[in-house]
This record gives structure tokens, C-alpha cells and sequence, in this order.
């Protein structure tokens, strides 16, 4: 499966924009073809609905020579367009280190570098970006909060062994972090469950990206697994223009106003019922409805896919709506809407793209897919860790933990 063609080119710091690509004249910046479209329900060995294979890179793709690739996992992902330039990069999570990836060439990437993990290897690594900087949090231990300027990805001789720019050290192992990007705080979540927040977010400050500040936390709610935080501008005009978390705290949704850092304040929990583990959720576009996956339920009780759907018009009185059943087995993991389609990685059964246009009807559609996890689609943790379908090209980073990294692309674009 490696591309040996592409692995000299990296070698040898080759460009590779010349390849794969089609001369619009009627546009000025080319059109991508993919290197292995979706036919008759596959695209090279892979089962698709309705998304093009740009490219793939396997985990020994993605560590350079200098790191450890024993027993490579991976796991998160995000990505980052360069403000300057306009090049989109991916950042992918493996257990030993971030690999920076250059995808301008959707079909041809390029392992511009990685930096390694900041103490011990670990299963769990997570990836966030604010005013071109990366911010990486990891459960190794006395990892801490790596800092990294993506700007530093344009001049190099790929693939370079990077050091971080800052390492903050006022926490030490973490699940995950989010960023609001509008209010320039990072809120890390899933730290010391006997700490002073008992694993609730912890506040830090990054309007200077490289001189992060503690500014305290929230841990009302408990042991938080995942959260979204965002500048409210929703249906409920009791809260607009306040900084608003909802946190997937394990066994309930808790949310929050934590606009004033010293006195954050619940402002209400929900749950629902046959809870496995609350993972993750995220606001639809109009912030009307709040969308969860539960990560265990599927292996616990023994349900297909189940996504949950609240109501969340009023933040004081948060209201179950309806389940949405997918067509498999496989376990849910994270899920983002991007305008009227949700894409969830959805482990093995690869990534799951939704149709929300209907949801104040209680109804979702299955719109397309790709499955990087050809096996089976059984409850299991293997396949799709993550998603990240924010890019302007609408190329769509996959991180698979055994397989690496995947850039696909809608068949029809």
C-alpha cells in the first residue's frame, strides 16, 4: 500500500504539485483528480458511497526516521490552512508523535515533519490550532500542553524533527482540548481526576499563543471527556454574547456559563436513557440542536450506530429529541456538522456523512461514506479515530489508528 513514488519525492524535497492535476480554463487554480475514485462501491479496496480517495498515508508514512515506530498508533487529527500562502496542512496524531502533513496536493501529500511526544507514549494524543499554532495535549504522563507554530512548516527540508515552541507544565497527562477561537482560551479537559476541578476544563488563557496563563476551571460537572465552548449567538437570548461550554462528561451533558473565568456557572444538566459513555457532541450550525455520540453504548447494549439529538433552544431547559440508528454495528466516535452535513467517524465502519436538513423533522439520512476498516464493521475500537471536514478545498482529513492517514474528497465536487 505506500506509495514508493511519493516516499522518494519526500526524500529528495521534489515538488510534487504537478501531478494529479486537470487545467480548468475557466478557473485559476487547478482542479485535483483523485488518485482513486469511487466506482461501483469501492475506491482501491476501500467500500465507498459518494467520496473520492485523494491519497493515503500509512502510520510508518507518517514517523519520520529518528522516532520511534514500534507498535505505531494513531489517533487524532485537525487541520490548518497557511494564511500566507493558502497551502492546507493535516495534523495527525500518532502515540509517539504529531506528524505535520502538507496536503495542497490532496494526491500527493507531503510529511513536511513531526514533533515529538513530550514524555511517554501514549494511545491518546489530541490536536487543537488558534492563530496559526497547534496546541497538543496528551494522557502520557506529565505531558502538558505542547505549543507549536505552524508558520515554522514553511521553511523546512522535509521531513524535519521539530521541538516545541513552549511547554506548559501547569497540568500534567489530559484527554483532550478545545479552543474558542473567538474568545482565545483553551479549555483542556479530562486531567487529574483528583485535581482541584476533579477533571473538569481547565481555563487557559492563549491570546499570546506561546505564553499560555491558568485562569482556573470548572469542575462542577465532574470528570469532563470532551467539550465544545463557543461565543453564544443562539435562539436562547438569555445567553447571547456569553462564552458557553457543553461538556460530554461520561454519564451526562453538562452546560455552562464560564464567560467570567473566577465564577463559571452551570446552567443546567442533561441525560438520557441506556447511557453507555457520553463522548463527545457538537452544536448544529444554528445552535438550535446539540449532537452526541455515546461511545459505549453501542458495545454495552448492543444497539447500531446510535447519535442523539437535543434540543437545545432553551440552555436553562436542555430536552431529549430523538436517536438516529445507523446501518451498523460500528462504535461512534467524533462527530462534526459542517452546514447541513454531519460527518462522524464512526471507527469501523470509516466516516459516516449525514444529512441534518431535516432534523426538525427527527430525521437524519445517511448520505455517503468511506470505510477505511475494510474487515468487518463490528463494536471494536479500530478504524476511524477522527474527521476534520473544515477545510476550503472540502478535501476531509481521516485519522485511522491502524491504518494512518486518508484524504478523501466528495465524488461530485
Amino acid at each position: 500500500m505506500k506509495n514508493y513514488f511519493f516516499i522518494l519525492l519526500t526524500v529528495v524535497g521534489l515538488s510534487t504539485s504537478c501531478s494529479n492535476i486537470i487545467y480548468d480554463n475557466n478557473v485559476a487554480s487547478p482542479v485535483f483528480t483523485a488518485t482513486w475514485p469511487c466506482e461501483n462501491g469501492i475506491a482501491d479496496v476501500y467500500p465507498c458511497n459518494g467520496y473520492d480517495l485523494m491519497s493515503y498515508m500509512s502510520l510508518d508514512d507518517l514517523t519520520p526516521e529518528g522516532i520511534n515506530n514500534i507498535n505505531l498508533a494513531g489517533n487524532d487529527s485537525w487541520g490548518w490552512t497557511d494564511p500566507n500562502t493558502g497551502k492546507e496542512y493535516a495534523l495527525v496524531g500518532l502515540n509517539s508523535h504529531t506528524a505535520f502533513v502538507d496536503i495542497s496536493n490532496p494526491s500527493m501529500p507531503i510529511l513536511v515533519g513531526a514533533l515529538p511526544t513530550a514524555t511517554l507514549n501514549s494511545i491518546w494524543r489530541d490536536i487543537k490550532v488558534y492563530q496559526n499554532h497547534a496546541f497538543i495535549v496528551s494522557e502520557a504522563s506529565g505531558h502538558g500542553m505542547q505549543v507549536f507554530d505552524l508558520t515554522r512548516l514553511r521553511d523546512t527540508i522535509p521531513p524535519e524533527i521539530f521541538t516545541a515552541d513552549t511547554h506548559f507544565t501547569d497540568f500534567g497527562s489530559a484527554h483532550n482540548i478545545v479552543i474558542n477561537e473567538a474568545s482565545g482560551y483553551a479549555y483542556v479537559v479530562g486531567a487529574n481526576r483528583s485535581g482541584p476541578f476533579s477533571g473538569g476544563a481547565l481555563f487557559i488563557n492563549i491570546q499570546n499563543p506561546t505564553m499560555p496563563i491558568s485562569e482556573g476551571g470548572f469542575g462542577d460537572g465532574g470528570y469532563s471527556h470532551d467539550a465544545q465552548v463557543i461565543n453564544y449567538d443562539g435562539p436562547d437570548v438569555d445567553y447571547i454574547g456569553k462564552e458557553i461550554l457543553v461538556g460530554s462528561n461520561e454519564n451526562e451533558i453538562v452546560i455552562a456559563d464560564v464567560t467570567n473565568k473566577s465564577n463559571p456557572v452551570t446552567i443546567s444538566t442533561i441525560n438520557y436513557s441506556n447511557i453507555g459513555y457520553t463522548h463527545q457532541g457538537w452544536f448544529s450550525q444554528d445552535l438550535k440542536y446539540f449532537i452526541v455520540g455515546d461511545e459505549l453504548d453501542e458495545l454495552n447494549i448492543g444497539t447500531n450506530t446510535r447519535t442523539l439529538i437535543f434540543d437545545f433552544s432553551d440552555l436553562d431547559n436542555p430536552i431529549y429529541d430523538f436517536d438516529y440508528l445507523g446501518t451498523t454495528l460500528a462504535i461512534d466516535h467524533n462527530g462534526y456538522p459542517n452546514g447541513n452535513d454531519y460527518y462522524l467517524a464512526n471507527y469501523t465502519a470509516g466516516v459516516r456523512v449525514l444529512d441534518l436538513s431535516q432534523i426538525e423533522n427527527n430525521n437524519l439520512t445517511e448520505i455517503g461514506f468511506f470505510d477505511t476498516y475494510p474487515e468487518n464493521d463490528n463494536a471494536a475500537f479500530d478504524g476511524v479515530w477522527n474527521v476534520y471536514p473544515f477545510l476550503m478545498s472540502d478535501n476531509i482529513i481521516i485519522s485511522d489508528i491502524d491504518r494512518g492517514l486518508f484524504i478523501i474528497r466528495r465524488s461530485d465536487f
